[in-house]
């Protein structure tokens, strides 16, 4: 596929039900029949702030945003192939892989999870993801 090819078939996916980007980028992009989704944190889609709560708060409504951006597309959480993680605490991990487990029962992704310095807007949390139909 040359360059132009690949650009006029890049798409980007948004959807108000998921947070706004926050910086230079989009919720998504699909290439042919692949999504990449951009990382998520914990803001609530209405009030564009990270959530109350802890980890298992903070992950259940990151994996609701991913959710929301992945149904604009036409996908679910069966499609999703590879999720990177990045935890504030590795402390946590326990506690987020909890709740994952909720959203991944079929065949999980393959994944990544690593511990940062810090995340945007102090979050305990951010996944991204990549999903193919």
């Amino acid at each position: 596929m040359s360059t132009r090819d690949f650009v006029r078939h890049r798409k980007a996916i948004t959807t108000p039900l998921a947070p706004g980007s926050i910086g230079p980028y989009n919720q998504a992009i699909l290439v042919e029949n692949t999504l990449y989704c951009s990382g998520q944190i914990a803001l609530d889609p209405e009030t564009e702030r990270v959530v109350k709560g802890g980890i298992v708060e903070q992950t259940e409504r990151v994996l609701e945003n991913l959710g929301m951006i992945l149904r604009c597309a036409g996908m679910t959480y069966t499609n999703i192939v590879r999720c990177t993680i990045f935890l504030r605490d590795m402390d946590d991990y326990a506690h987020m892989n909890e709740v994952y487990s909720r959203y991944f029962t079929i065949m999980p992704p393959s994944r990544e999870a690593a511990a940062v310095i810090g995340l945007p807007r102090g979050a305990l949390i951010e996944i991204s993801c990549i999903a193919i139909r």
